[in-house]
């Protein structure tokens, strides 16, 4: 049995539609929506769904204290009796992450994300797709790649440096830094700051505002700035990305220190 099928008999993103817009909730929640196989398969159905409801806006939350926390670390170790079974993990994982960023990329009216504590690792791409990020303060971002070992996935590589500068982008990653909700507005990554608690009302806002929008127009708008040329370049950049996570996942460098992530967080 799958470490997401332990925890939840529904779907890890369940889907509700009301009043015209799509909402999509992440709710692998005593595990932070740590990103698992089925977790990502559940979105990208919902998304599908979605957009075949016609939808006029998608919201993207969580159920959880934390937006995400990027890849389950206890999900690779489960699988890393074999640097044959590991990989093919790794693939099938940053694979479909993958596709949920172009499925979001490709959605064809706005994507709201409403943002509550860590944002962390590949979800982040969720993020870098979506088109208003509303953010309590308690969120943040941090990539953990340089620290675990592994090769950035989720756009860290693909979309950031185009979002903030690719100084800015390779200075976060390579120290690590910790990006608070505060300077994730500055840089672009957060749309608006809300009251602490307030997620939920600025979301709400925008969907008032969109309401009253001419629908074509709004999709005229995202598939001018997201053309098949464009998606192209981001899906070529992101399939690389998931080769480089490929070829570093297997090493035993970074099989030890996801071992030893695993037992500080045993311990903590």
């Amino acid at each position: 049995m799958s470490l997401a099928a332990t925890e939840a008999a529904g779907p890890l993103a369940a889907l509700q539609l009301d009043g015209g817009h799509a909402r999509i909730t992440l709710s692998r929640s005593r595990r932070h929506n740590a990103l698992v196989p089925e977790l990502l398969t559940d979105l990208r159905a919902a998304i599908a769904v979605a957009r075949q409801s016609g939808a006029r806006a998608l919201v993207l939350a969580s159920a959880a204290r934390s937006f995400s926390i990027g890849g389950d670390i206890a999900g690779f170790l489960a699988h890393a009796g074999s640097a044959g079974a590991l990989s093919a993990y790794a693939a099938d994982l940053v694979g479909e992450l993958n596709g949920a960023i172009l499925d979001l990329l490709a959605f064809p009216m706005p994507v709201l994300t409403a943002l509550n504590g860590p944002v962390t690792g590949g979800s982040t791409g969720l993020v870098l797709a979506s088109d208003l990020v509303a953010a309590d303060p308690s969120a943040f971002f941090q990539p953990y790649y340089v620290d675990m070992g592994f090769a950035p996935d989720g756009g860290w590589t693909a979309l950031l440096p185009d979002r903030v500068g690719t100084a800015t982008a390779l200075s976060i990653q390579v120290l690590n830094r910790r990006i608070s909700a505060d300077e994730a507005l500055r840089l672009g990554l957060v749309s608006e700051l809300a009251a602490p608690g307030g997620v939920e009302t600025v979301i709400a806002g925008w969907l008032a505002t969109l309401a009253a929008k001419d629908p074509r127009s709004l999709a005229a708008t995202r598939a001018g700035v997201w053309t098949p040329e464009r998606v192209s370049v981001v899906a070529a950049r992101l399939e690389a990305e998931r080769q480089r996570f490929l070829a570093l996942v297997t090493h035993p460098d970074t099989l030890a220190r996801m071992r030893d992530f695993a037992a500080g967080s045993a311990r903590a």
